[in-house]
Order: C-alpha cells, then structure tokens, then sequence
C-alpha cells in the first residue's frame, strides 16, 4: 500500500544548533541525572576512604569520572538508538529526534573516553584510570549488547554501578586486592574485642572495606532498578529487551527482595566487620534496611505497579542516606572533636600544666 506524502507544513524544523543547545544535548547524552549519580558514588569512596585525598586528586576524580560517564552513555545511545525510538521513556533522545547527528556524537563519546581515563592516569593513578575505562567497556559494549540477549545484563549492569565507588576508593591509593602487605582485617565488636580503642590508618586500607563498598552499591541497584524495570516492562518487551521483569515479572521481585535482605547483611556485619565504619553504624542503619525490606517484602508478594513504584521510591531516598550514616560513622572520625566541641586530651593536660605554673 502507497501512502501519500506529507505536506511539508506537517513536519517540524530541526533547531539550529547552537552553543547552549549543543552543551544541552551533551548533557543528555551523557544522561546527566546518571552521570552525577556514578559521580556522588565515586565521592563517597574518597569520603570513606582513611587516606588523604589532595584537591587536585578530587577535583581530578571527578572530571575524569564524569567524563567516563559521559562516553559510556552515548556509546550506549548510538548503539540503541532504533530501539530507543520504540520506547515511550526513551523515544526523545537527541539521536532519535535527529538533534544531532550519530558522526557528531560518535566524536564527543571519543574525545570524552579518550580524555576520561587519560586524566585519571596522568592525575589520579593508573588503577583508578584501568577502572574508569573498564567501565566504559562494560557499559557501552558487555551490558548494552547483552540487553537483547539474556536476563544477566542486568547483574552486569550492577557491576558497572558498583565500580565508582572503587574508583574514589583506589584515588586515594586505597587497595582493592589482598596481598601479602595488605592482607584482609577484621575489626570485632568492642565487647568481642581485646584490641586497642587506636586504629591504624593502614589496617583500616585493606581489601574488606572495598568489598564492602563495592557489595552495598551492587546489592541497591536491584531493588532500584528492578522496581523501575517492572513499571516499564511494556515498554521492553515492545522494544525486544530480555529483561526479567519481561519474561518473569514474579522473579523479579524476588530478585528484588533478595537484595533487599542481602543489603541488611551488608550494613549490619561487612560494613562495620571490615572497619570501614563502626559497629554503631549497624544500628543507625537498622530503620532504613527494614524500611525497604517491608517495601520489597510487598513487592514480591504482589508485584504490581504499585508495590513496585513503592520500593523505587525508597531506593531513591534509602542510598544518600545510608552513604551520609557511613561517613557519619566513619573509623576514626570524631565529629565532636572535628566541630570542635570536645579538645584533645593533650590540650587539656598542657592548660592544666600552663595553670599549675601559673
């Protein structure tokens, strides 16, 4: 069958691109919201980290890591961009509106992928530099190519979330491999412990409390993104995902719940056992754990849109709060000291000694 053309009064101009237009493509390009996510992550590994971290090594995590961010995104746009236009979440996007041509896109994803982890090499280190461009791999190439394949995309995609974190963690030289100078610590509860109240800088940089950051970061993306993927389920399986909340909207939940639960482990037993915080951190966390396994206990139940917009809602609000209850509890960290409300014990002694001589 032979339609007729449309007139030209049907369809829209293409703007002009401009300076501001462009830098605003670029910023959808590089999913924004997503990039400042990975780079808030990323932070929150220099934060936690007991090394010191100069200036130039944070502002140069930062750009380095935004820059990985941006690359990976774009190649994951250029690569599905007819099956973006089949999604009604997606179908906007600067490639599949004609805003920008693939050519012009391919050469921003290369100049920020070529610059990322050149940056991260030159003023960071090369470690975080090999997992920034890991990341880009992992991202644009292994997870973008294995959504039209198999349901493990996701658990992929996991790994790629977890991997900022590491990237703060190692720019501070913090180690992420166990070895022989750097084996794996422990740190009991106090009332299980004989160890000494001070704890080295060093035994608190080792491989454990990058697991433990590493695991915390995996685990929440699936009841994140796993709530949000059973609300769009339509809409990937209209455009050929294999996702799991396509083919088993019930496992998906469950996946869900599972991670829910693994993550109350985390919190209470890896993060504090591995020294990375304090054991009183396995309490302050409590509340916010059970908050999302009840909203994920709900979910795979009964995984409707509802239950499901639930638990996406918690996961939104429960990640910057259990980072902020990490660097709260941090090792080490005497806030009261650090606001400067409590003095050294060595101040007083010498006001003490200053009183006594006078």
């Amino acid at each position: 069958m032979e339609y007729p053309p449309q007139p030209l009064a049907n369809y829209r101009p293409v703007r002009e691109l401009t300076p501001r237009g462009l830098v605003r493509i670029y910023s959808q390009l590089s999913k924004a919201r997503l990039t400042t996510l990975v780079v808030l992550t990323a932070m929150s590994g220099v934060a936690l980290s007991p090394l010191h971290a100069s200036v130039p090594v944070l502002l140069s995590t930062a750009v380095g890591t935004t820059l990985c961010a941006a690359s990976a995104n774009t190649i994951n746009q250029l690569l599905e961009e007819p099956f973006d236009a089949q999604m009604i979440r997606t179908r906007n996007r600067p490639l599949v509106r004609r805003a920008i041509t693939p050519l012009h896109a391919f050469g921003f994803a290369a100049v920020t992928g070529t610059l990322g982890p050149a940056i991260l090499y030159a003023l960071v280190n090369p470690l975080t530099a090999a997992l920034g461009a890991a990341n880009i791999a992992l991202y644009a190439g292994v997870y973008t190519l294995m959504k039209r394949r198999t349901i493990w995309n996701t658990w992929v995609g996991a790994v790629v979330g977890a991997i900022p974190p590491l990237m703060g963690w190692t720019a501070c030289g913090g180690h992420i491999f166990p070895s022989a100078s750097y084996p794996i610590e422990t740190f009991l509860p106090p009332f299980l412990s004989n160890a000494s109240p001070g704890l080295s800088l060093e035994a608190i940089n080792n491989p454990l409390s990058a697991f433990a950051l590493l695991s915390f970061l995996f685990s929440w993306q699936f009841p994140h993104f796993n709530a949000l993927a059973h609300t769009t389920r339509a809409s990937y399986a209209q455009a050929g995902y294999h996702m799991l909340s396509v083919i088993d909207p019930y496992k998906n939940a469950t996946v869900s719940l599972r991670h829910s639960a693994l993550l109350l482990f985390i919190c209470s037993i890896l993060t504090p056992l591995s020294g990375l915080t304090t054991w009183n951190f396995a309490l302050t966390s409590l509340p916010p754990n059970l908050i999302l396994l009840r909203s994920a206990w709900k979910f795979a139940r009964n995984p409707t849109d509802k239950t499901a917009r639930a638990v996406w809602r918690n996961s939104l609000w429960y990640l910057p709060v259990l980072l902020g209850l990490m660097m709260f509890h941090k090792q080490g960290m005497e806030w009261l000291k650090w606001i400067g409300i409590q003095r050294n014990r060595s101040e007083d002694q010498d006001g003490e000694e200053i009183i006594e001589s006078s």
